[in-house]
């Protein structure tokens, strides 16, 4: 005996298995919020206009950097605070610090407006690693398994160079702007966001009013990872 399936249900499976197989591993639903979804229920509001946005941010652009980063040296690694880069792009990243309490929507940002952004751990002990002799400055960068390294509190020196490339360390990420209580500062040139620009945001910084200024700016957020 065939059983009919309903019109209206077959479509609206095939909307939810689509829907789920279009977005990354990271931004999945899961069952339970799946499941929490009413077929029949009010309009949800778009993403983007709940984080204040007045239309979708802008979808990065196949990555085109422009010439490599010079480096610090023969064999160190470059120290940039830039990419120079015609996409119209800007690098959101944070620093991690124990100490602090995170804007508690920022995780659900990330998810619902799929956005890339870059994440440092922080010194183990709090302090910087400049100033510190070789062997020391090599065990904290070694430690942090990563290509790319935020000297803590930006601070660098020689020694830290020759530490991180020898730990692999493609490049010391440091940043031209940067977010004071929901307003940006600039470390150098131009006071406004231009395309490649590194940005450093506060963890208890809100970023959706820094992302209605970059929209306003004809710009969008890209991979830093992708473009070092």
């Amino acid at each position: 005996m065939r059983v009919r399936v309903p019109v209206a249900v077959a479509l609206a499976a095939t909307l939810l298995t689509g829907c789920a197989q279009s977005v990354d591993p990271i931004e999945r639903l899961g069952k339970k919020a799946a499941q929490r979804v009413h077929p029949h229920g009010p309009a949800r509001e778009q993403p983007y206009r709940h984080w204040g946005l007045t239309a979708p941010l802008a979808p990065a652009p196949k990555p085109s950097p422009g010439p490599p980063a010079r480096s610090a040296g023969p064999g160190l690694p470059p120290v940039v605070d830039h990419v120079r880069t015609h996409d119209k792009v800007v690098f959101l990243t944070y620093d991690h610090d124990a100490d602090a309490r995170p804007d508690p929507g920022f995780a659900d940002m990330v998810r619902e407006l799929r956005l890339p952004v870059t994440e440092f751990g922080a010194a183990q002990d709090g302090r910087p690693v400049a100033g510190l002799p070789y062997d020391a400055q090599r065990t904290e960068i070694c430690g942090r398994r990563t290509r790319l390294l935020r000297p803590p509190y930006g601070t660098y020196d020689l020694t830290t160079r020759r530490a991180a490339a020898d730990c692999g360390i493609s490049a010391l990420v440091l940043w031209r702007a940067s977010t004071t209580t929901g307003t940006l500062t600039y470390a150098r040139g131009a006071h406004r966001l231009s395309p490649g620009d590194i940005v450093r945001i506060a963890p208890t910084d809100t970023t959706a009013r820094l992302l209605q200024g970059i929209q306003e700016r004809g710009l969008t957020v890209g991979r830093l990872e992708d473009y070092l």
